[in-house]
């Protein structure tokens, strides 16, 4: 046991503490409407960005960037981080928003990706974080978005704020999923099909993580690409309004 590193239970404790301070403290006075998915906002600041710079840590003090490469023990310790919080978010999903599957399938899919990783092969970090880097950079600015889309109904400044960052939230989440994400798998799968890999990650784990990839970068582009659409549509109804 690593017993200088906080294991899984410790961080899924942290993110339940912090889950329950937002939902009982720091956004109490908001409509139950709202609160569930304040909360889950709430955690996910304290995932997505720390993470990447966790991980850029541990992938940087590591001499070996490989694939397939065994993994540290500070890449195992954010690792355990990640799936402490996806695991505080699904329960999330399961109790306040059951029938969306689409969150409760990417979460189920990414804890495995993560667990194989950490528990099963114990290789292949530097290949996992990357990729969690490339998922969380957008985090931050993509959960402001999401607070000030739930209350620009009744908040003029969450109005501002979500009219004002919904462009260049959206261009930066495309340059990363649309071309960042899908190089790197390119230059993933190129590893893995050459089958150097196969003596400590089994094909059957490595072909599981490029699957679940390109279905979360195929799925977020869709995402995107319906909220440049709605986007649009909400442009062009205010500039006929004021035609009009």
């Amino acid at each position: 046991m690593e017993t200088l590193i906080p294991n899984l239970p410790l961080f899924f404790s942290f993110f339940l503490l912090i889950y329950l301070s937002a939902q009982f403290i720091v956004f109490r006075s908001w409509s139950p409407k709202f609160r569930p998915e304040a909360s889950s906002c709430l955690i996910s600041l304290f995932h997505g960005t720390p993470a990447v710079f966790f991980a850029a840590y541990a992938i940087f003090t590591d001499a070996s960037h490989s694939f397939s490469s065994p993994n540290t023990r500070t890449q195992n310790a954010v690792l355990d981080y990640s799936i402490a919080y996806f695991l505080m978010d699904l329960v999330h999903y399961i109790v306040f928003f059951p029938s969306d599957l689409l969150f409760i399938g990417h979460h189920l899919a990414t804890l495995f990706v993560f667990i194989t990783c950490r528990y099963v092969v114990s290789h292949g970090a530097f290949a996992i974080l990357s990729l969690l880097i490339l998922a969380e950079v957008t985090s931050a600015c993509q959960n402001a978005w999401t607070l000030a889309r739930a209350r620009r109904e009744d908040v003029k400044f969450a109005a501002k704020l979500y009219d004002s960052l919904s462009p260049p939230f959206y261009a930066f989440y495309c340059l990363v999923r649309g071309f960042l994400g899908p190089y790197f798998v390119y230059k993933m799968g190129r590893f893995y099909v050459s089958g150097v890999a196969e003596n400590v990650i089994p094909k059957w784990v490595w072909v599981s993580w490029m699957i679940v990839v390109m279905m979360a970068i195929s799925v977020s582009l869709l995402w995107i690409s319906n909220l440049w659409v709605e986007l649009y549509r909400e442009k062009k109804g205010r500039f006929g309004k004021k035609l009009t």
